[in-house]
């Protein structure tokens, strides 16, 4: 989906984002913020992760732009957009204060979306039916630690790349991949969402968690991923007409950028 696009649209039916991470260095909430100025919904959902709580018992990092993250999805909620919050395992603790409601934002364990394709969606972070956040809380740490690692080697290796006229490839979206297929088999983790779902008499599964955008059927369920504001920056939208789209707003950014330095190539070279 194009800025383009959502402007012209106006606004959407609903969007869902997950796992934001504010307080974590790598977040892109201004990424984020670009996205939220473009994009009006009915509702909007917080899949989980939005703060990242474990980063800021080590020591948060937390510029004016996650400040403003906040402030946006406040001023929304104001606004008339109804938003739900479904807390994940980063922001854990807000677990405690479900069916709350905060400034206009509602604390939900999680949530039926009545689609307008007639499904019902079950919506949650997904992190219940994680093996490695359910049964070895300590190893999800390490693998967050990890994580983090891999992120900050993430740079000079694209700078090398970068120098060999290489694109982008990110070692900690490889990683994290890798490891949860080794570890928690993302294929089992979906089918047993997918299980979920029909334990709540729906027909379709939107969540985070796994910072892995997605859309699959699954013996009859409608499985849709988040992905994340860390690295991928993406959403999932739904359009008046029943449509799902998984929203690539780093694409986006990327365009138009694109488009930038050519107007300025052109101005300079006039």
């Amino acid at each position: 989906m194009s800025a383009a696009a959502v402007t012209a649209e106006k606004s959407c039916r609903a969007v869902f984002i997950s796992d934001v991470h504010l307080g974590m260095r790598n977040s892109q909430a201004l990424a984020l913020l670009d996205f939220l100025k473009y994009v009006e919904c009915d509702v909007l959902y917080l899949v989980g992760d939005i703060v990242d709580f474990w980063k800021i018992r080590r020591g948060p990092h937390w510029p004016q732009s996650h400040n403003d993250v906040l402030q946006k999805l406040l001023r929304k909620a104001r606004k008339g957009t109804r938003v739900v919050f479904i807390p994940g395992n980063h922001d854990d603790g807000l677990r405690d204060y479900t069916g709350m409601n905060f400034g206009g934002v509602e604390l939900r364990r999680d949530a039926i979306h009545e689609g307008a394709n007639g499904k019902r969606y079950l919506v949650l972070h997904g992190d219940e039916f994680d093996v490695v956040v359910r049964y070895a809380r300590w190893l999800a740490f390490l693998g967050d630690r990890s994580y983090d690692a891999a992120l900050a080697l993430n740079v000079p290796l694209n700078f090398a790349r970068r120098m060999f006229g290489l694109g982008h490839w990110s070692l900690s979206a490889f990683l994290k991949l890798k490891v949860k297929s080794a570890v928690n088999y993302i294929g089992e983790f979906e089918d047993a969402l997918a299980g979920e779902a029909r334990r709540h008499d729906a027909q379709g599964l939107i969540c985070g968690h796994i910072h892995h955008a997605n859309e699959r059927m699954i013996d009859g369920i409608h499985y849709l991923n988040c992905g994340d504001w860390v690295e991928s920056c993406t959403a999932i939208v739904e359009h008046f007409d029943g449509r799902f789209e998984i929203v690539r707003w780093k694409d986006q950014l990327a365009r138009r950028a694109s488009q930038a330095a050519s107007g300025r190539w052109l101005i300079e070279a006039a």
